[in-house]
């Protein structure tokens, strides 16, 4: 167990890490036009900055699915944590489909409108950490996937009560019960007269 536990820390930590990456690198400018020192294509350029998104947000909408489907993992249990985590690596795929995708047409998309001006584009910083925490996201869920099936879950006592597992109360000697206990014994289907010690006689009233 301790083995199992030591691989389950690991990917569930650089889970939560790349899709939070890819999250945050959704939300940024994948390229960027590079501003010379002719005036015309400065201001072209900064007419441009200003109108043009180069985020790409489908990476940082599925890259918080993903998220999510962590969160779910470490709470459930059987089949239905399984499922999650087959959800989590469809949601890990998209984030590396749209993050190569934007990857791809940037900066080509924001040179496309320069008109009549040279002006050149380039990517930025935030494109290939947007890749990058793609490609580990998608490898942890394909290692969850794996491995799930494996990994320890998360104790009964943290279900809600009422559940059915619940472990009987502890044997009570007959002559310390009273006529109260006697009838809660006998609606949950025990024997009132039968304890620890063996069947005893005698009630307290």
């Amino acid at each position: 167990m301790p083995e199992v536990r030591g691989r389950l820390v690991p990917v569930v930590v650089a889970g939560l890490a790349s899709g939070g990456l890819a999250a945050i690198a959704g939300n940024q400018d994948w390229a960027s036009i590079d501003r010379g020192g002719d005036a015309t294509a400065t201001a072209f350029s900064s007419a441009a900055a200003s109108t043009l998104d180069a985020t790409a947000p489908p990476v940082t909408a599925l890259a918080l699915v993903l998220l999510a489907t962590w969160g779910v993992v470490l709470v459930s249990r059987g089949r239905a944590r399984l499922a999650v985590t087959w959800l989590g690596l469809l949601a890990a795929l998209g984030v590396v489909g749209f993050a190569v995708a934007a990857w791809l047409a940037t900066p080509g998309n924001l040179v496309d409108v320069r008109a009549s001006v040279e002006v050149a584009a380039s990517r930025t910083v935030w494109s290939y950490v947007g890749v990058l925490a793609a490609l580990v996201a998608s490898g942890t869920s394909v290692l969850a996937v794996r491995s799930v099936g494996r990994w320890p879950e998360m104790g009964r006592r943290y279900d809600a009560p009422g559940d059915g597992t619940a472990a009987p109360p502890p044997a009570v000697p007959l002559e310390e019960q009273t006529n109260l206990d006697l009838w809660r014994a006998i609606d949950d289907g025990r024997d009132p007269t039968t304890t620890t010690d063996g069947p005893t006689d005698g009630v307290r009233h």
